[in-house]
């Protein structure tokens, strides 16, 4: 009996955007100009980083940020990973980051169509920018030596449009991101979360100040 739960709550979980929310797992929307992607969060295994994530989608603060790399593998460009977010832009930084939940703790593996936050050269830097895996990089899991990244959840509908974004013309960059910037980043309209009741910080919003109305 055992054996047949975890495949139970794989359905459950993929069978999310059009049924009723499932416990622990909280569903959010990337309206993108390439394409909508819906994720899956778990908020049972990766509380801390899921909690940072929904922070963005409820202050808004991904909202007309763009996916902004492209990393694809040298030897089979159809598989590597996204990333977008809040990029550079101060602005919309939260005042704190997130401590790392890592992959050898949470049980969350970089398989394809995952979910995981980027962070700089401290691992407990993450904000608001993150990847989308397309294909397994298991590189990005925690390992004797390295921390990894957190994973928090995975694509349970717009893998097309991720896909398509993988896609896209890249180049320029330096060091890690070298040759790896879209050349015409895609715009995120706005994140929206689809379960449960959003949550802002009541935080100042400055990025807005002189925007237009659509901003």
């Amino acid at each position: 009996m055992r054996f047949f739960l975890p495949l139970l709550a794989l359905f459950a979980t993929a069978a999310a955007p059009q049924g009723k929310p499932v416990p622990g797992i909280v569903r959010v929307r990337l309206v993108t100009e390439a394409g909508p992607i819906v994720l899956a969060l778990d908020a049972r295994r990766a509380p801390k980083t899921t909690a940072n994530f929904l922070a963005y989608v409820d202050d808004k603060r991904l909202d007309g940020t763009q996916f902004y790399r492209a990393a694809r593998r040298i030897r089979d460009g159809r598989f590597g990973f996204i990333q977008g977010g809040i990029g550079t832009d101060a602005r919309r930084f939260l005042q704190t980051s997130v401590p790392l939940e890592p992959t050898d703790k949470t049980g969350i593996k970089h398989l394809d169509a995952t979910i995981s936050m980027a962070h700089g050269s401290n691992p407990d830097s993450a904000n608001g920018n993150f990847s989308i895996m397309v294909g397994p990089n298991p590189g990005l899991d925690a390992k004797p030596g390295f921390p990894g990244f957190a994973a928090f959840g995975h694509v349970i509908s717009g893998m097309d449009t991720v896909r398509k974004i993988l896609a896209e013309p890249s180049g320029g960059g330096s060091g890690a991101m070298r040759g790896q910037m879209i050349l015409k980043p895609v715009k995120i309209l706005r994140a929206e979360r689809l379960d449960g009741t959003p949550k802002p910080t009541g935080g100042p919003r400055p990025w807005l100040i002189g925007a237009g109305a659509g901003s």
